[in-house]
């Protein structure tokens, strides 16, 4: 039997019940970033490769931060293939959530907890992954890696970021496959699986408006909240221009070719400036894939944090706002500094904090092929559409090694299930039989690219 077709059988027969188990104790760690504090779950996973036989080492970037790296040796006929997760999750107000965010508990037939969905699931796919092949002692033709890293949701400087900096040689590869991908979308009865080709980079800025310092009994029409203000709100309200990127143009030309006439139709109209606007905003029922669009074809600022004054009667000098930009493939900090400064304005200072370049892929790379079998062969109505991913990942950091990265974390969810408001949103969780696919096809896609 090949381990193309005994991994998948196995997972279903033997080794769903031990992932299971896995997956619930790992939600069980906080790793809440900040800190992060990943060296207890990067010791857990060790202890269970430990079990197995497989080698392993565990690399601190700083004091409590970790990552850990393995590798199964194939025969270097073809070069490495490299899984990655990161441990590190968003912090969860315990107060708000149904069950406790790292309890672990599974419940109405979901696994519930802060990294469910991104992506302590990844983790632990890739982990049985690489288990069932050595199990199996799988002759492979390329080297097997598994990272599971820290700080990603902080930008990877202790994580991939640090990997790719000092210890390249650990993690570098032919493919990279991480977030945010897989997940299937039912549109019209078809069930779609976007992967990542390519993901926006980020451009976190800074913006001070200053005033006149005074006494707050005295109005001030120029005052440094009220200019704050006013930025969130037209950054809050004004739509940045369209771009459409070859990324973004294969994005939506494959799903429009899936949809019967006249959707398919009004699917590529999106990418018409004459009519984006208004079928993003009134024709599309679907409000998630209208956000979604959206986001693949604009430069995105959101204001997220906001800080000015001490004292309810103090006028301050100074007040700030903090914005989440997010730039498109192929976008530099200074392009979208000019679509920001074209909303508030010149009466403004603008810092940026922190910029990560996007990064650019094919929808030809024949990787995609495989992951649509492995797809198929779960869901045999599954359609692979290549993706451009709104968010930051790891990949960004593995790009620079030269690495090819796709978003690939496969789940089949139930039709109204809807995972992006639940990552990094209250009551994150995983539908079990969403796991049980991932796994299946996530061993079915890497048997068959190392075999």
């Amino acid at each position: 039997m090949s381990a193309r077709t005994f991994v998948p059988e196995v997972v279903q027969q033997q080794a769903f019940p031990e992932a299971l188990q896995i997956f619930q104790q790992l939600l069980r760690f906080d790793t809440t970033n900040p800190p992060g504090n990943e060296v207890p779950a990067c010791e857990y996973l060790g202890s269970i490769l430990s079990k197995e036989k497989i080698p392993f080492e565990i690399l601190e970037s700083a004091p409590g931060r970790a990552n850990l790296i393995c590798r199964l040796k194939g025969d270097g006929t073809r070069e490495p293939l490299l899984l990655n997760a990161h441990l590190d999750v968003v912090p969860a107000e315990k107060e708000r959530w149904t069950h406790d965010p790292f309890g672990g508990l599974i419940d109405q037939d979901c696994i519930w907890g802060r990294g469910a969905l991104d992506m302590k699931h990844m983790a632990v796919m890739s982990l049985m992954t690489v288990i069932l092949l050595h199990r199996q002692r799988t002759a492979l033709k390329r080297d097997l890696i598994f990272a599971a890293v820290a700080d990603e949701e902080a930008g990877g400087d202790y994580g991939s970021g640090w990997l790719a900096m000092n210890h390249p040689e650990k993690v570098r590869a032919a493919y990279g496959i991480g977030e945010i991908g897989g997940f299937s979308r039912f549109v019209d009865g078809k069930h779609f699986y976007p992967v990542q080709i390519a993901e926006k980079g980020i451009c976190w800025l800074r913006i001070r408006a200053r005033g006149n310092p005074g006494h707050g009994s005295l109005p001030n029409w120029e005052g440094s909240v009220g200019k704050i203000g006013r930025a969130a709100h037209l950054l809050g309200q004004t739509r940045l221009p369209l771009h459409v990127t070859p990324e973004a143009r294969t994005f939506v030309e494959s799903m429009a070719a899936q949809q019967p006439f006249p959707k398919g139709l009004v699917l590529r109209k999106v990418l018409d400036p004459r009519w984006h606007r208004l079928l993003l905003d009134r024709v599309l029922p679907d409000k998630a894939l209208s956000r979604s669009l959206y986001a693949v074809l604009h430069n995105t600022a959101n204001p997220t944090v906001i800080r000015g004054g001490e004292k309810v009667n103090v006028l301050p000098s100074e007040a700030e706002l903090q914005v989440d930009g997010r730039i498109l493939p192929g976008m530099t900090p200074d392009d979208f500094l000019r679509e920001v400064r074209a909303v508030i304005g010149k009466d403004y200072e603008i810092e940026v904090i922190r910029c990560l370049p996007g990064v650019s892929g094919s929808a030809d790379d024949p990787i995609l092929a495989e992951m649509s079998e492995a797809l198929r062969r779960q869901d045999p109505g599954a359609i692979v559409i290549p993706y451009v991913t709104p968010g930051f990942t790891d990949a960004t950091h593995y790009h620079r090694l030269g690495i090819r990265c796709f978003g690939f974390t496969p789940a089949r969810l139930p039709e109204d299930f809807n995972f992006v408001d639940l990552i990094h949103g209250h009551d994150e969780r995983l539908p079990v039989e969403a796991f049980r696919f991932g796994l299946r096809a996530l061993c079915d896609f890497v048997s068959g690219a190392c075999t």
